[in-house]
């Protein structure tokens, strides 16, 4: 059982988790995902099954890579993982002007540099930060460019102020969050973080995890909502081949293709077989679905 299935991810639960169990149900162990989501954040998580992981690496590369958030931040504290699961390390109960808060997000519109979190999966000296900040060892976090599309404050409920961000891979939010809060002079917490996009993958795609465990023990095929391996390919070119050069090529041979170079999806009639590159008018497999 090959292909996707766009999770909305709950909040409490690990990104890995999530696949994991999704994958239990589909028969196998072979899975994989886009774009990791902390267990606070709820959202958009594309999950590979089977051989669609295959397509991991080229589904990353065939769309800009923006993604979109929604999120909330509260003002007058911080705590050492940036959101509001974290402990608090420092207060001030400072609330700044809404106007100041609104005016002070053009700063971060374009390419700018980004201090990772402390707890991050960004790699420091061999490991992962979050480990080091777990053991209770300050990671060293070197700046990083991002780059912010669109940036907006849509509103505020309650304590928590609201935002939307259009965003490349690699920002992270609660960065962000703590970034818009020391450009006005405050300090702030996320307390909600929402993945309404990614790598051209919406909400409108999406199904819950819980909604799919129902159907599954209730004997129903769950098999419906899993999106072809080639799904979200799109952007990169087709070439079809006829019985016999398609069982040459999976078999590793080499055929002859059109004068575009670069990458093709591989068909054979409605079949996807897989990835391969067209170089001097010769198809090499690349990455092959078996």
């Amino acid at each position: 059982m090959d292909g996707w299935i766009i999770l909305d991810k709950d909040t409490g639960l690990f990104s890995r988790t999530a696949g994991g169990r999704l994958a239990r149900m589909l028969g196998t162990r072979k899975f994989g995902h886009i774009g990791t989501l902390d267990p606070m954040a709820s959202g958009v998580l594309p999950v590979a099954i089977g051989n669609a992981t295959k397509m991991i690496p080229f589904l990353e590369d065939a769309h800009e890579n923006v993604k979109e958030y929604v999120f909330g931040m509260r003002f007058g504290f911080e705590t050492n993982t940036l959101d509001i699961t974290g402990v608090q390390t420092a207060r001030d109960d400072f609330v700044p002007d809404e106007n100041a808060v609104r005016a002070s997000l053009q700063h971060f519109i374009g390419c700018v540099m980004q201090t990772p979190p402390a707890f991050s999966a960004v790699h420091v000296g061999g490991a992962r930060a979050y480990e080091m900040a777990r053991r209770g060892v300050v990671p060293e976090m070197r700046p990083r460019p991002i780059t912010i599309y669109q940036l907006e404050m849509t509103g505020r409920c309650g304590d928590s102020w609201l935002f939307r961000v259009r965003c490349s891979r690699g920002t992270y939010v609660r960065a962000l969050g703590r970034d818009i809060a020391r450009r006005c002079g405050a300090m702030a917490t996320v307390d909600m973080i929402r993945r309404t996009e990614t790598n051209g993958f919406t909400l409108k795609n999406a199904v819950k995890l819980d909604f799919l465990e129902n159907l599954f023990n209730n004997g129903a095929d769950i098999g419906q909502y899993l999106m072809p391996a080639d799904f979200g390919l799109g952007d990169i070119p087709v070439a079809n081949l006829d019985d016999g050069d398609a069982d040459l090529y999976i078999h590793g041979g080499f055929v002859d293709a059109g004068p575009v170079d670069g990458l093709v999806r591989v068909y054979n009639g409605e079949k996807f077989i897989g990835i391969g590159v067209v170089s001097d008018g010769i198809l090499r497999p690349k990455r092959t679905i078996l």
